[in-house]
């Protein structure tokens, strides 16, 4: 599956509709990215039930600043419009397989219940 260019225009479509959508924030001039950027490929070709994405925060800073991305790349794994994971550094394709896996297994009723219970208590 090719990997997904989001911008403001269609940044909150595109997590509102798929269900699990990784996010790597990333920018042209950036080495670990360009380093990063074959084995996130690899990734989108193996799992075809993911959104995999790239927000390029050169060219959509309003996106970069709205999620505080400090380092790139990060890397940010939405599950039904929840942020589950986000984390800056490049990883191996292994490690990358690994988180893919720990974010499929999760209870997503469990963390709506979590959260619903934390906004309970505001």
């Amino acid at each position: 599956m090719a990997v997904l260019e989001l911008n403001e225009q269609n940044f909150e479509e595109t997590i509102l509709n798929n269900d699990f959508v990784i996010i790597d924030f990333w920018a042209p001039w950036c080495g670990p990215c360009r380093g990063f950027a074959p084995v996130y490929d690899a990734a989108s070709e193996k799992h075809e039930n993911i959104v995999f994405s790239k927000v390029n925060t050169q060219d959509e800073q309003a996106l970069a600043g709205h999620f505080q991305i400090r380092s790139i790349p990060t890397l940010m794994i939405f599950r039904e419009k929840v942020i589950i994971y986000s984390q800056p550094g490049a990883m191996q394709a292994s490690q990358l397989d690994e988180l893919i896996a720990q974010a499929s297994g999760l209870d997503m009723a469990q963390v709506h219940a979590e959260i619903a219970a934390e906004a309970e208590k505001s």
